[in-house]
């Protein structure tokens, strides 16, 4: 009860503070959108390492990708700045690709990933070899015993080990964990550029987050950016459904997405595909498959867009099928 009382009064704190009311100005423009190429470098992420695969890493197939998206965006959104992280096969760590998207200020954070799981191992006689066989015995009884040693040639297979490619297919879509919203916050109230309303100017973006009502300002963003995140997922997941790819829903892993949770903004990210699975590592090597994929965000970015920048409660948008 008294947990509660503190919560109302800093809430009740917060709806008197100055900075509330910049919420007020109209829906906050889509001004800049960070698309992060996942791995890179000496991290190559995911390996299609498996009987029949193209040996490809995750870290190629990611720039491929964002490549395209960053093309695309540009060029169906020409008003936004469209940021990628990285445009060639270079390391990055996570604090470096979220200090990336927290410095050029995004408003969304887009991460391509291609998905993966434990490969099992399969076997096949491939012939046969000869091994020498020793086997004991003993002749002779009392101090007199002793041991003897026979050695024979036998005939053993000999095998071929693979590993075998997965059956799992689809792309799916993640956020940050519900759970991890205090790491969001951190995000929130570590960005000394945190733009504490929509629409406000320059002075107020040094907060004094010890404040509690402050605090808990910054925890409404987080909130914010939760519901965000999974509004823009949802729409990705939905253009997804229109293609012939399985679309296997939003998600939340529960250790967490450290690149999402550091981001001061709404955050997705998109498991393409596959790495291990035969048809998925085909279609995510192709330019067909990047290129479908690459039109299916942006038609999920575009959506998002109008959506937040002219709201209509009782709207019922329906997936685009047409390009960019």
């Amino acid at each position: 009860m008294f947990k509660t009382k503190i919560i109302v009064t800093a809430l009740l704190a917060v709806a008197f503070t100055p900075f509330y009311s910049f919420s007020q100005q109209g829906p906050k423009k889509i001004r800049t959108i960070i698309v992060d190429a996942g791995h890179g470098g000496k991290d190559g992420g995911a390996h299609g390492a498996y009987e029949g695969g193209l040996n490809s890493w995750e870290k190629d197939i990611t720039l491929d990708i964002s490549n395209k998206l960053v093309d695309d965006l540009r060029q169906a959104l020409p008003d936004v700045k469209v940021v990628p992280t990285r445009t060639t096969d270079i390391y990055q760590s996570p604090p470096e690709k979220a200090n990336i998207a927290n410095a050029n200020k995004g408003d969304l954070f887009i991460c391509i990933h291609a998905d993966a799981v434990g490969l099992k191992q399969g076997r096949r006689q491939i012939g046969s070899h000869i091994e020498i066989v020793h086997s004991v015995y003993y002749v002779g009884k009392g101090k007199r015993r002793k041991k003897m040693i026979k050695s024979k040639n036998v005939t053993v297979p000999t095998y071929e080990y693979y590993k075998i490619g997965c059956p799992q297919q689809g792309t799916s879509v993640w956020i940050f964990a519900a759970h991890k919203t205090n790491d969001k916050l951190k995000a929130i109230m570590n960005n000394e550029d945190f733009d504490i309303g929509e629409g406000s100017d320059s002075s107020y973006n040094s907060i004094d987050f010890s404040d509690p009502a402050n605090r808990t300002l910054a925890l409404i963003y987080a909130k914010r950016f939760q519901d965000r995140s999974i509004k823009l997922a949802s729409l990705v997941n939905d253009e997804i459904a229109t293609t012939d790819r399985p679309a296997l829903g939003t998600n939340q892993r529960q250790k967490g997405i450290w690149v999402l949770q550091a981001t001061n903004m709404p955050a997705i990210l998109i498991e393409t595909g596959f790495i291990t699975n035969h048809d998925d590592e085909r279609y995510l090597n192709s330019d067909k498959g990047q290129q479908e994929l690459a039109y299916c965000i942006t038609r999920a970015i575009k959506r998002y867009k109008e959506m937040m920048e002219n709201p209509k409660p009782t709207a019922n948008v329906q997936a685009d099928t047409s390009k960019p």
